[in-house]
């Protein structure tokens, strides 16, 4: 769908502003995303309608200076006056992956786009008199719309009212056309629904909270003890809290491996329209999944968990008060003057007409140069429309006519017609699977005699298609074994559309975690191989530096002879080679590089720790957080934490897949498990390149000597970015350095029959 003004729409607004000039002002305010307008004539119960900043800045380019000449020609004659937002600018609402749907999307001037307008105006009004947190409805069913928004606890008055004016306008900017919609950044979270989502916890996405001391910690069971009795009391407070904000926060002392007592801080909070039950259960299940860093937490749709040691969280309570009003309903326009009969002062001077001259005047040059403007733009669109129908026709509506693809060698660009042939017009009897940002069908090629995998990627999201344009351009140009290959694309027939090759035997991660059809160890160390070979191609041996940014299991896919192929590259970036280092962080949790995630910058270092971590997937058979017990208490860790602590004990051997029954080859299964430990390094300086790795699976080198303690990063951002060097722990045997247990290792001992 093209989501600019149609000419009719775009004369209309036209008429409409240009008629202020001689009738009653407008006032037009531009509040981070777009016109709030209100006209004279509109009726008295209807609230204002926004102009999205999708309507506005996606006018072509005559449209919009058009628009604003006029409404900047206000100024001059007294007829409004434009206002950005308030008079200063705000911070950006900037979500972390938000979830918008695909499917029966709404359309412009819809009623459920006026009842989300309408409802995206009662939650910002309500949560900032209220305190902080509001949920509504707006319509009636087929186009009713319920939403939710909530500050977090942990944010200031002035955070908390920022966020809220900020998501409540630009929702329609996040998921354009969505009929379900849910988002939240550090401050606040915001989500709407065409169906009722009240009194049940949503636990489909988490993202995690790193504070500036987010370091690991050795005294894993104390910590852990004590982290999980102050969030479990708190969570049962803030269940049963009556405070807007519904949380809980509070305070217990903590003793380190050192034995230095130190206070630990606590916040757990709810949205307000749980069931006690519900935010017991959410909050129980946020606390599980914590990691063991000195502070941190969880941050989702129903539920927010953080602890701190020795430092507040800074809560403060803002009262809720009428004395900052919302962005809210507009004032009605100011009469014009002859609609309103008043005295004149006698003392004042005798009015003068000239004003209502020159006004008329003015307005009538501009109405003749607006006319004079349309009909350019009129022919020139008209020009333009005849020129792609040939290509149209052949490829369908193009969804990303600002971006160019290499069409020579290699991938080619596909008809939708032809890919929707493959799929059965992607019936769902052909649906491989879905992922966070499209479906993956299976399909036929006749022509090739081929059968490909057909990603469709989702439109509506912004990510989506910056995903569409990565592969393209990065995965096109990249050949290697050990790669997936991309056979072609399409960005027609209103989808944007990637064909691959088809791996038969589907995603590494459903071959580790699976019940059925257990990897043999040879397999499992050809995998790590490839694995390793497709990321030295990837950091080393292609003409530039790609970053992948998002090396896990489920990415890794699999041919009909087990052969590993690194896939997904929507995430990946290309840096020179003396660079290595790119400031924008991805990834997924659990396999994100902690030190990259405070210091905001990925690198060839944080795709190596990622690496370490698959790699002691494929060889422990466990997912990146794993559970332990203690004293009739469960806790969760980290798997490279866990397998460091029987590292440490000598033991590393007890933390391999007892699914394979000791069926593998101790000297082989040591030299996977300590190689990752060296990538998996919590100082990323003291990890090895992708090279110095794969020389010591391949025996072309010794092992490396790590301490038996996991080591505590002291993270910093660094002032200079320098190339990965070929610096890490020292190689030697490793026979010498596991005699002595780490702090932790109690709890492995206690619970590696728990784990197995």
């Amino acid at each position: 769908m093209d989501n600019r003004c149609s000419p009719r729409q775009f004369l209309l607004l036209l008429a409409v502003v240009s008629s202020s000039t001689g009738a009653r002002a407008g006032t037009y305010g531009y509040a981070d995303i777009g016109f709030k307008a209100s006209f004279d004539f509109r009726p008295n119960n209807y609230r204002p309608r926004h102009f999205t900043a999708l309507s506005v800045v996606t006018m072509a380019p005559l449209q919009f200076f058009i628009l604003l000449a006029v409404v900047s020609s206000f100024t001059g004659a007294g007829a409004g006056s434009i206002v950005f937002g308030g008079g200063a600018f705000v911070a950006d609402f900037r979500p972390f992956g938000p979830y918008c749907s695909t499917t029966g999307n709404y359309t412009i001037d819809s009623p459920y786009q006026v009842n989300l307008v309408n409802l995206m105006h009662d939650l910002e009004s309500g949560a900032i008199a209220s305190g902080g947190f509001n949920d509504s409805a707006a319509g009636q069913a087929p186009d009713a719309v319920f939403g939710l928004i909530m500050c977090y606890a942990d944010r200031n008055s002035t955070e908390c009212q920022n966020c809220l004016q900020k998501a409540t306008s630009k929702v329609q900017l996040i998921c354009p056309y969505s009929r379900v919609m849910k988002a939240f950044d550090d401050t606040c979270v915001i989500r709407y629904s065409n169906e009722s989502f009240f009194s049940v916890a949503d636990l489909s996405d988490q993202q995690p909270v790193y504070f500036s001391d987010s370091n690991l910690v050795t005294g894993v069971a104390t910590m852990n003890a004590t982290r999980w009795s102050l969030l479990s009391r708190l969570a049962r407070e803030a269940a049963v809290s009556e405070s807007e904000l519904r949380f809980a926060n509070g305070s217990a002392l903590y003793s380190d491996s050192q034995g230095t007592s130190q206070v630990m801080y606590g916040l757990a909070q709810c949205t307000k329209d749980l069931s006690v039950s519900e935010c017991t259960r959410c909050l129980s299940v946020f606390i599980r999944q914590l990691l063991n860093y000195t502070s941190g937490g969880l941050r989702g749709y129903s539920c927010y968990v953080a602890y701190k040691i020795g430092e507040d969280l800074g809560i403060t309570n803002w009262p809720a008060t009428a004395a900052q009003p919302p962005l809210g309903p507009l004032p009605p326009p100011l009469p014009a003057p002859w609609m309103t009969l008043q005295p004149q002062d006698p003392s004042s001077p005798p009015r003068r007409h000239k004003g209502g001259l020159v006004a008329g005047i003015t307005g009538a040059s501009v109405a003749f140069v607006l006319f004079s403007g349309i009909l350019v733009w009129f022919m020139l669109r008209h020009r333009t429309l005849k020129a792609r129908e040939h290509k149209h026709e052949v490829f369908g509506d193009d969804l990303l006519e600002g971006e160019s693809f290499d069409e020579g060698t290699g991938p080619r660009r596909f008809r939708y017609s032809e890919l929707a042939t493959a799929t059965s017009f992607f019936s769902d009897e052909e649906k491989l699977g879905e992922g966070g940002f499209g479906s993956v069908y299976k399909g036929y090629l006749k022509d090739r005699d081929l059968h490909v995998a057909i990603k469709k990627v989702s439109k509506s999201s912004q990510q989506g298609r910056k995903e569409y344009i990565s592969e393209v351009k990065i995965i096109s140009r990249l050949r290697h074994r050990n790669l997936v290959q991309l056979i072609g694309w399409c960005h027609g027939g209103g989808e944007l559309l990637l064909v691959y090759e088809l791996m038969p035997n589907g995603s590494l991660n459903t071959h580790i975690h699976g019940h059925n059809n257990v990897l043999s160890w040879q397999h499992r160390h050809d995998i790590v191989l490839g694995i390793g070979s497709a990321l030295l191609y990837l950091h080393q041996d292609w003409e530039q530096c790609v970053l992948h940014r998002d090396i896990k299991p489920s990415n890794v896919l699999l041919d009909a002879s087990f052969n590993a192929k690194l896939g997904d590259f929507g995430l990946a970036r290309l840096v020179d080679h003396e660079q290595s280092h790119t400031t924008a962080l991805a990834g997924t949790m659990g396999y994100m590089d902690p030190e990259c995630m405070l210091s905001g910058s990925a690198s060839t270092a944080s795709d190596v720790y990622s690496f370490g971590v698959v790699v002691l997937e494929i060889a422990c058979g466990r997912r990146p957080i794993v559970v332990v017990q203690d004293s009739e208490e469960y806790a969760t860790m980290h798997l490279v934490q866990w397998v460091w602590e029987c590292y440490g004990r000598g033991r590393i051997i007890d933390a391999g897949d007892a699914r394979l029954n000791g069926e593998f080859d101790d000297g082989e299964m040591e030299r996977v498990m300590i190689t990752a430990l060296w990538c998996a390094h919590p100082d990323r300086t003291l990890r090895p390149s992708i090279r110095q790795a794969i020389n010591v699976l391949r025996l072309e080198a010794p092992l490396p000597s790590l301490p038996t303690n996991m080591p505590v990063a002291m993270f910093m951002i660094p002032l200079v970015h320098q190339t990965q060097g070929e610096r890490g722990a020292t190689t030697g045997s490793s026979s010498g350095s596991r005699s002595a247990g780490s702090a932790g290792s109690s709890i492995a001992t206690k619970t590696s029959s728990l784990l197995r």
